[in-house]
C-alpha cells in the first residue's frame, strides 16, 4: 500500500512539472511568436510588451498590444489594447483541441484612417491576403510533414469598452471618436471539434471591422463631420463606400487570413 501511495505521488508530482513548465513558458513563446511572426503577416508593426501566465488559474495577461498603420497611413498605430485576457482550460493544454474559456480584449483604442477611398483596416487585409498568397507559394513539404496542428475552441470572446476614432485629411488633424460597439462571439470552432489559431483569429478580426463599420458608428462620424463644417454628401459617400469594402473583405477574410497566419500554427505543433 505504501509503495502505490509513493508511486502515486511521484505521479503527481511530474504532472505538476510538466504543467508549470509548459505554463511557465507559454508567456516568453507567445510573446515572441506575436513580435516576429505579426510583422511579416501584416507588413506593419506588431508588437506586445508583456505575456504573464497565472500557474493557478489558467489565466494568461497580454499586455499593451500595439497593431501599427499600414505604408501610406498618417495616423501613429491602426489599434492598440493596454489588456487582453485568456482563459485557457489547463486541463485541454495538452489535448487536441485546447480549450479557451474566454478571451476579453478590454479597451480597445482604434485609429480608422481614410483617405482616397480606402481606409487603413481595409488595407491592413489587402497586407495579409498578400501574405496568404506568399505563403501558398512558399510552403514546402516539411511544413506538411510536421505533424498534426493543435486545433482551438474558443467559448467566449469579449470586446468591450472599445472606442474608434476617425481621421482624414478634411478634418486637419483633428479625430472624431465613437463607441466600438459591444462584441461577444460565441463558440468558435466548436462545430467541427476545433479551429485552427488562424481560423480563429479570422472570425474575431473580422467581426471586428464589420463593428467599425456599424451603423451607430459611422453615424455618429457623420454627425461629427458635419459640426466640423465638412461637406456632408462627400463624407457620407465616402463611409458608405468603406461599409461596401467592409462588407466584401468580410465575405472572404477568415479563409484569407487563415492563410496568412498559418505560420502561428507551429506554437500549437508537437514536437
Amino acid at each position: 500500500m505504501k509503495k502505490v501511495l509513493i508511486a502515486g505521488v511521484v505521479i503527481l508530482v511530474i504532472v505538476v512539472v510538466v504543467v508549470f513548465f509548459t505554463l511557465s513558458n507559454l508567456g516568453p513563446i507567445v510573446k515572441t511568436i506575436v513580435n516576429t511572426v505579426g510583422p511579416k503577416i501584416t507588413k506593419t508593426e506588431v508588437s506586445v510588451s508583456d505575456v504573464s501566465v497565472s500557474l493557478f488559474s489558467g489565466e494568461v495577461k497580454i499586455t499593451d498590444f500595439f497593431l501599427g498603420n499600414p505604408t501610406g497611413f498618417t495616423s501613429a498605430q491602426a489599434m492598440r489594447v493596454g489588456s487582453v485576457y485568456c482563459d485557457i482550460d489547463e486541463g485541454s493544454i495538452t489535448k487536441n483541441p485546447i480549450i479557451i474559456n474566454k478571451i476579453e480584449v478590454v479597451a480597445p483604442e482604434i485609429t480608422y484612417e481614410k483617405i482616397k477611398g480606402t481606409d487603413n483596416f481595409r488595407a491592413l487585409l489587402q497586407n495579409l491576403q498578400g501574405s496568404a498568397t506568399a505563403e501558398k507559394r512558399g510552403a514546402g513539404t516539411e511544413e506538411k510533414e510536421a505533424g498534426e496542428a493543435k486545433k482551438i475552441v474558443i467559448n467566449h470572446v469579449i470586446v468591450k469598452d472599445g472606442t474608434v476614432n476617425l481621421t482624414m485629411a478634411a478634418l486637419g488633424g483633428t479625430e472624431i471618436s465613437a463607441p466600438l460597439p459591444y462584441i461577444h462571439l460565441k463558440d468558435i470552432g466548436k462545430e467541427k471539434e476545433g479551429a485552427s489559431p488562424a481560423e480563429a483569429f479570422g472570425e474575431i478580426f473580422a467581426s471586428l471591422y464589420e463593428s467599425i463599420n456599424a451603423d451607430s458608428v459611422t453615424a455618429l462620424f457623420n454627425d461629427g463631420l458635419k459640426q466640423a463644417g465638412v461637406v456632408k454628401e462627400r463624407v457620407t459617400e465616402g463611409l458608405k463606400a468603406g461599409s461596401e469594402a467592409a462588407e466584401k473583405m468580410l465575405e472572404s477574410s477568415s479563409k484569407d487570413i487563415e492563410s496568412a497566419t498559418e505560420g502561428l500554427k507551429n506554437l500549437f505543433k508537437k514536437e
